[in-house]
């Protein structure tokens, strides 16, 4: 079985945790605290899944992929003389921040919390993560595949 859907938006990544400590009295105590820059992409990834979650969720390992697709800069887009030879050398993959490893972990944190697609993301068995420009084809926003995964006897 295989699901695919797009989850239109701007791509974010999962930030890490931060910690600190604070004074309380003659002790410091330590706190830890998730920034939520995420929040927003997170829930439009929520409500691009929910209409393609599975009957029932993934029991078995699964292989996710994603692609995630941002936003041309205006320097893609140059005028002028030699705007014909930029926007044919304009580049197709996006090797900037947010890095991929953060994205996915945005979007597997998501789906997991949304209880219908598997128990728990441990099951991803195998992770597909690309980044591109938006162009044509391709919207700004994160292409999601989830396929069960055979086991091999």
């Amino acid at each position: 079985m295989s699901i695919t859907f797009h989850a239109p938006g701007e791509p974010k990544g999962q930030p890490r945790p931060r910690a600190f400590a604070r004074r309380m009295g003659s002790k410091f105590v330590a706190r830890v605290f998730d920034c939520g820059t995420a929040e927003g992409w997170k829930s439009q990834i929520a409500v691009a899944a929910k209409p393609h979650a599975p009957d029932m969720p993934f029991g078995g390992p699964v292989m996710v992929s994603m692609r995630f697709c941002f936003a041309r800069p205006k320097s893609h887009y140059r005028t002028g003389k030699n705007a014909a030879i930029l926007r044919d050398t304009a580049p197709d993959y996006h090797t900037s921040k947010p890095d991929a490893d953060n994205l996915a972990k945005a979007v597997l944190d998501c789906m997991t919390q949304l209880g219908a697609w598997w128990g728990d993301d441990q099951q991803v068995a195998q992770l597909n993560v690309e980044k591109w420009w938006a162009s044509g084809h391709r919207l700004p926003g994160c292409y999601i595949t989830v396929d069960a995964i055979r086991e091999v006897a």
